[in-house]
């Protein structure tokens, strides 16, 4: 063997033993170390002298598409927001593994305003691109509002019915005061600036806007900036 070593994967295959394409699977899958530190790369050169072990439980299997949660910060675009998705703004969760992967092809499907803050999903997986997109308008989204301003006379009543903004007729909201400040609505199709041009229509501007749940996945107890993957057990 030359000083530069040779292939992670051919010495994987040659130290399990296994297949080259298991090799492949099990580097690519994360499970691989060498000299203690993790390494993804199949055609990384190692030597003799360095150790190459796998991780306990390792499985020779295509890491699946993954979809990612995050608390989206408020004046944060979508270019910022992939740029949140590093190891060490993962929120703690169970069995989560953060691999390089999971960054290629990773796509907002759920967009909010850069203003606006909270549930944001980020996704690889085409099934829940499908879902969120293709389907997104029969999915209903959460969020509340600071407002400030007099709400016309009939304002409430307009806002839980259809109103023309943005050129075209939104799907009806459930729209309610938490408090004199707060409103909560919720509803489906909902778009980029629809809650602050509907709004706008009834005598109120928005200071700050949070999107709390979109279908049956909540934003929870995840704390602003951080992240989490979305388990096979929870669906939209």
């Amino acid at each position: 063997m030359s000083d530069e070593g040779i292939r992670l994967a051919k010495r994987v295959a040659e130290t399990v033993p296994c297949s080259r394409g298991e090799a492949e699977r099990y580097i690519a899958g994360g499970w691989v170390t060498v000299d203690d530190v993790v390494v993804e790369d199949p055609a990384t050169r190692v030597t003799a002298a360095q150790t190459v072990a796998l991780l306990p439980d390792a499985q020779p299997v295509e890491p699946a598409p993954v979809t990612i949660l995050l608390h989206k910060p408020a004046g944060v675009d979508a270019a910022g927001a992939l740029a949140l998705i590093v190891p060490e703004t993962l929120a703690a969760s169970p069995n989560a593994r953060f691999l390089r992967r999971h960054l290629a092809r990773l796509t907002v499907v759920t967009p909010l305003e850069p203003e606006a803050s909270g549930l944001l999903v980020l996704s690889q997986d085409w099934r829940v691109t499908r879902k969120l997109v293709e389907d997104g308008a029969r999915v209903e989204q959460e969020y509340v509002a600071e407002v400030t301003g007099a709400i016309l006379e009939n304002g409430l009543a307009r806002l839980n019915a259809s109103m023309r903004v943005q050129g075209r007729a939104t799907v009806p909201l459930k729209a309610s005061w938490q408090s004199e400040a707060r409103l909560r609505l919720a509803g489906k199709d909902v778009r980029p600036g629809q809650v602050e041009a509907m709004c706008a229509e009834v005598g109120l501007s928005v200071k700050s806007l949070r999107r709390l749940r979109i279908g049956r996945v909540a934003l929870g107890q995840l704390p602003v900036g951080r992240w989490r993957y979305l388990p096979e057990t929870e669906r939209f």
